[in-house]
């Protein structure tokens, strides 16, 4: 019989660490590792993008052998490999290498962040995976605030090449026992369901295709957003120490809606929790005119909750409206678009946050959000 608190808690600890020390990676070493490669630092951080990619890439492939063979593998196998990618860039001695070591940890990325997290809880616990999906996204929301921290308290005593290498030694002295021993493997699963079809209650192909534009769309903005943040919040009118300490509220926002989705989220069906999330950004642009350092806070509060919230629907919707047959598959398939936005937002919004009015940008932000709030209202759960 499998834990499914235990398996929450491991998971939900296994992101942590997966995301702290490669998603949030670029943020600490990125500089130093510039200055000391001789390189630009747009050059340094394209080899991020890049790796997103080869994560985009990869992702179908995943979830197709996660449903074949179960997810404690594939994490078990990112979990290497992100170790070797992290080893890669430890050593690298010029920009060949670091783009080499990128690409080894795009395809650890897509082996064993969000997606392959909700795909080994979707396999082992099918359709009742939804709370476990939750607490797994409620853990690992503090990635960026452990590693962050952590980040910047070694590298000044270990240097960029040092911390990577610390990086290595988490990845493989507790991430891999940790899983290895605590994951069940892809026999202790409960049944799968027999496949299902928008003739027998299941949502059809323009659902999917409505669902994984919602998501593609919501990580454009997001990934965009979080690159620019400091800008556009002193574009707004506030000062540089103002911008981070707003900018700073929207990781405990994410952790709020979170916390929300986990106590009082069964009250409210899935898909109205889901529309919710999803307004609360287009919402969050109304506290903008109030002005300074209130009306941002309340903006950034409202905008981490609405992505917190989201992050969790994009493992538990598939889910509900699917089914947990071919479910991995799905995820890889839908990982796909959100991971290229991901990957070129930074790039499509460098223009309009240097060429429009800050404020004019978050409202654009906000209302592409509206837009793709509405691609909510014509989804329907499966009937049981």
């Amino acid at each position: 019989m499998i834990n499914r608190r235990v398996l929450g808690l491991v998971l939900g600890i296994n992101q942590t660490l997966s995301w702290g020390m490669t998603f949030y990676l670029p943020a600490i070493v990125a500089g130093p590792a510039a200055a000391s490669l001789g390189e630009s630092p747009v050059a340094i951080i394209g080899a991020f993008s890049w790796s997103l990619l080869i994560s985009a890439f990869c992702a179908p492939r995943v979830g197709r052998w996660i449903d074949a063979h179960g997810g404690r593998g594939a994490l078990l196998i990112s979990i290497l490999v992100l170790a070797a990618g992290q080893a890669l860039l430890a050593i690298a001695p010029n920009l060949a290498v670091w783009y080499i070591g990128w690409t080894v940890i795009g395809v650890g990325m897509a082996m064993g962040l969000y997606d392959a997290a909700f795909a080994t809880a979707g396999t082992l616990l099918g359709t009742e995976a939804g709370p476990t999906i939750t607490g797994i996204t409620l853990l690992a929301g503090f990635a960026s605030t452990v590693f962050w921290s952590l980040g910047a308290a070694l590298i000044g005593w270990l240097g960029w090449r040092g911390l990577l290498f610390v990086y290595v030694a988490i990845m493989l002295l507790v991430n891999l026992p940790m899983v290895r021993l605590l994951v069940p493997p892809v026999g202790a699963r409960v049944g799968t369901e027999p496949p299902k079809t928008a003739g027998g209650g299941r949502p059809g192909k323009l659902a999917a295709v409505c669902l994984a534009t919602f998501f593609t769309l919501r990580w454009l903005i997001t990934s965009a957003i979080a690159v620019h943040i400091l800008p556009l919040l002193q574009g707004i009118g506030l000062t540089l120490a103002q911008a981070v300490l707003v900018a700073a509220l929207i990781g405990p926002g994410q952790v709020a809606g979170r916390i929300l989705e986990w106590t009082v989220g069964s009250r409210i069906g899935l898909l109205t929790r889901a529309r919710l999330g999803a307004l609360l950004f287009p919402l969050a642009a109304a506290a903008l005119p109030i002005g300074g350092p209130i009306g941002a806070g309340a903006f950034a509060l409202m905008y981490g909750m609405s992505n917190g919230i989201l992050t969790i629907n994009r493992g538990t919707l598939p889910l509900a409206m699917f089914g947990a047959a071919g479910y991995a598959t799905m995820l890889g398939w839908f990982a796909v678009p959100v991971q290229l936005a991901q990957a070129l937002a930074p790039t499509i919004a460098a223009p309009l946050v240097t060429g429009l009015p800050a404020a004019d940008v978050l409202y654009l932000a906000a209302g592409l959000a509206f837009i793709a709030a509405l691609l909510l209202l014509p989804l329907r759960l499966p009937r049981s």
